[in-house]
């Protein structure tokens, strides 16, 4: 029975390594243009999908006075899109000095300078309890701030220069994310009360919606014949990728927990993991379009690709301890605010 218990628990877990030895076995399946068109059933209808799933299951109050968390929001903004990549930047000029594969430290950089993700951390954010709408906010509007900015940064940062055509990115966005999204919260209001009584899964819903994400991910990563590199850059890149993301949610974690920040627990929850997210979904068509043509492609984007399982592999991990940990905390901040009983 306890058994069983667990396994409910950490079905997700499982649900990683099932879709990864899935990937592994038979790639073409979920490969661009494969059975499973990704191009179509993930790029558009997965993430719709997720953001139809959180318009519909978040209360219109709570997105509402997460538009108004302007310290949050900019916290997180200035974290992902200047602080990340400024921070890897001086750390790749140590990892210069070693035998690692150049076009592979490379791609650590663009993974810096990519948006927030669409769909991660919002379902990371949701498992554990946390402020999902502020989570929904950074996330699409640091995909759309993305579309500008990446490109700049790129440019920055690796030279590399190309016509990035803004408004096809953009219009993609406002269709899988916005209007979604819109959607959703409309349809809630026609059938909010079936939704409080009946409580869909909502949470569940978009984990497996994710788990096809991650497949297909790595579909394309297994079936790409143009990855050619050492094992040892690979496992070190492996590595270092686990190493940031640990080092900057802790770095956050510290940050939004000391004093005089005013962040709620469920606050620092959606800090954590908007923060230190990277969009694979935006990623590698931002990677395809600046570096159309360019000879490393493929070795460029191999940091991005494990770079996203990466972290929703580390997130789903952490979340039992995030949620104790916020659980703990809202309690006790409840027992410091009641007012004290006159003897």
């Amino acid at each position: 029975m306890a058994l069983l218990e667990r396994l409910r628990k950490e079905w997700f877990i499982l649900g990683i390594i099932l879709v990864i030895t899935a990937a592994k076995l038979e790639p073409t399946i979920g490969v661009k243009g494969g059975p499973l068109k990704p191009e179509i059933t993930i790029t558009y209808i997965a993430v719709s999908a997720i953001f139809f799933n959180s318009g519909l299951s978040l209360k219109t109050e709570e997105l509402t006075s997460a538009l108004m968390h302007v310290k949050l929001h900019l916290f997180v903004q200035l974290f992902t899109l200047v602080f990340f990549p400024t921070a890897i930047w001086f750390f790749l000029q140590i990892l210069s000095l070693t035998p690692i594969n150049e076009w592979l430290l490379k791609g650590l950089q663009t993974v810096s300078c990519m948006p927030p993700p669409v769909s991660s951390a919002v379902i990371l954010t949701k498992a554990v309890g946390g402020n999902e709408a502020a989570a929904i906010f950074n996330s699409a509007f640091g995909s759309f701030l993305g579309i500008v900015v990446t490109p700049l940064l790129l440019l920055l940062f690796l030279g590399s220069s190309s016509s990035v055509p803004f408004t096809s990115i953009f219009s993609q966005l406002f269709m899988t994310v916005v209007v979604p999204l819109i959607i959703g919260q409309i349809v809630r209001r026609y059938i909010k009360d079936w939704l409080e009584r009946r409580k869909p899964p909502f949470g569940a819903i978009s984990s497996c919606v994710l788990l096809m994400i991650i497949y297909t991910t790595f579909c394309d990563t297994f079936s790409n014949p143009n990855i050619d590199l050492d094992t040892f850059s690979l496992v070190v890149i492996v590595f270092i990728i686990f190493f940031i993301q640990l080092a900057f949610m802790l770095l956050t974690f510290l940050f939004s927990t000391s004093k005089n920040t005013g962040f709620t627990p469920a606050d620092t929850v959606a800090i954590v993991f908007c923060s230190t997210h990277k969009s694979l979904t935006l990623g590698i068509p931002m990677l395809k379009i600046v570096f159309e043509g360019y000879e490393h492609l493929s070795l460029i984007s191999v940091p991005l690709l494990i770079y996203h399982p990466a972290q929703i592999l580390l997130g789903s991990v952490l979340v039992p301890t995030i949620k104790s940990w916020m659980l703990s905390r809202q309690k006790a901040l409840k027992l410091t605010r009641q007012p004290k009983v006159p003897v």
